[in-house]
């Protein structure tokens, strides 16, 4: 019998950074003259979003969200190696890396042998400094299990999810930054060098009608108001959780000691357009949170795609896969906890089932 723990965590790229770079995504914002300037002025914003920009633009409450964070991560990595995973599967959403004009599939397994991984991709686009001070092109290897991954998807296929596989990554393009982050956050001390356990990534289409459209990131209000051509939805909410169980089901009764992990934050200030890219949707999160907590799995499984996007939860999808596979196999929440901002871009949620 398969023994199975289920994580979720975060995959924040500015916890890779300094905590001078923490808001950064913020002020990027800010520079847009499309916003109204009383949405951005501090003066009309909320206590806390006030209290965390203080009057050194966010870098002093960057150290105590870091350690928050730094925190949640740390219980993840000690459940992990309690547990001694033979790999880790990993939800993870695409942000137009590996998968581009040629082809956006809802779900893929990416099948790898061992990978280099260039972690600070991401970092080196927006001219941030890593929080290690190790080079930009610093490399990991992140190990890989391909004959494992085979058959997952194999697995995923039989039990009646539609899945897409992968052998090889993009050429020219750094690796997904959901699954290179994990991998850097529960080995943070080490910067993810030293990471000894195998990951499998499934990728998820999280950003759907804005993965090509806004290249997976951030846009303007100047381009949205100009009328964007939207791409094809990514999957439902409902598929992802049948996705996660079609998973939980590929990986019953195998031998191997698997770690089921959800990597992403919650809802994010720059997907959120209804409050002009200034803050994440708490209220919609604490909703998701509060129901998790209480393993009411209804509240998840009645959202609806647009909703999601609507408040800016693109990739929370990739919970909704896990909490599919926690249902189908009756992992039952050991412990969470829920760190909310104003100013971070996301809210983030940690999450221990067993």
């Amino acid at each position: 019998m398969t023994e199975v723990i289920g994580l979720g965590l975060t995959h924040y790229p500015m916890l890779s950074g300094t905590d001078a770079g923490m808001a950064g995504l913020l002020r990027s914002t800010l520079k847009d003259p499309d916003i109204p300037a009383e949405k951005k002025d501090p003066r009309n914003w909320s206590e806390l979003a006030q209290r965390e920009w203080g009057d050194d633009t966010g870098t002093t409450a960057a150290a105590g969200h870091r350690a928050r964070l730094l925190a949640g991560l740390k219980h993840c990595r000690e459940e992990l190696d309690a547990f001694r995973p033979d790999v880790l599967l990993v939800w993870g959403d695409d942000q137009y890396e590996n998968f581009r004009e040629e082809v956006i599939p809802s779900f893929c397994v990416l099948a790898y042998n061992d990978t280099v991984v260039e972690p600070f991709g991401v970092l080196k686009k927006v001219g941030a400094t890593n929080h290690w001070g190790l080079p930009d092109d610093e490399t990991f290897t992140m190990l890989g299990n391909q004959q494992f991954a085979k058959d997952i998807a194999t697995g995923v296929l039989a039990n009646g999810v539609d899945t897409a596989y992968s052998y090889e990554q993009r050429k020219g393009e750094y690796f997904p930054h959901a699954f290179a982050n994990t991998q850097v956050f529960l080995d943070y001390e080490n910067a993810g060098r030293k990471f000894p356990y195998p990951i499998v990534p499934l990728a998820v289409n999280c950003y759907g009608e804005h993965v090509i459209a806004r290249r997976g990131g951030m846009a303007r209000f100047a381009e949205i108001n100009a009328g964007e051509v939207l791409d094809p939805p990514g999957p439902t909410p409902q598929r992802c959780f049948e996705f996660g169980r079609a998973v939980a089901k590929a990986v019953r009764g195998r031998q191997e000691r698997v770690a089921l992990v959800a990597s992403s934050s919650w809802s994010h200030a720059f997907l959120n357009d209804k409050d002009w890219h200034l803050r994440p949707d708490t209220e919609s999160d604490r909703r998701f949170y509060d129901a998790l907590v209480a393993g009411d799995y209804d509240v998840w499984t009645s959202a609806t795609g647009s909703e999601i996007i609507r408040d800016g939860q693109h990739e929370m999808l990739n919970w909704f896969c896990l909490l599919g596979a926690m249902s189908e196999l009756g992992l039952r929440l050991d412990w969470s906890d829920f760190v909310e901002t104003e100013i971070f871009n996301s809210n983030k949620a940690f999450a221990v089932f067993k």
